[in-house]
């Protein structure tokens, strides 16, 4: 991240990023007779503004620095094979089946011990 001082307008910035969203919220309210495609489109696109112009603060700025780093840490993740993700799926599953005997016989149990307790 970058350390430079924020903007003297990096605020003003912000204050139309939530003028927009809210303006969003409103409109989508407002309009709410419309089909939902024509709301969802001008959503969007209000979004793309907003991100847009949050962009421009230092720390939006800084965010999308860190969204292009994730990316670059991304594409170095090694992806199990087809082979791994199924086998580590039926351990896990049998495990869960094993833990579910385990806690149904042990409710048994105890509701048995509980029924004699209390009569």
């Amino acid at each position: 991240m970058s350390e430079a001082a924020p903007s003297r307008l990096d605020s003003a910035k912000w204050v139309v990023v939530l003028a927009v969203v809210a303006g969003g919220v409103y409109g989508n309210s407002y309009y709410g007779d419309q089909p939902i495609l024509y709301r969802v489109l001008a959503l969007l696109v209000l979004a793309l503004v907003a991100g847009w112009i949050a962009s421009l603060t230092q720390k939006g700025g800084d965010f999308l620095t860190l969204v292009k780093g994730s990316r670059t840490e991304i594409r170095k993740v090694v992806w199990p094979t087809r082979q791994e993700t199924t086998q580590t799926t039926l351990i896990v599953f049998v495990f869960v089946i094993i833990t579910g005997l385990i806690l149904w016989g042990l409710d048994s149990v105890l509701g048995w011990l509980a029924s004699l307790i209390l009569g």
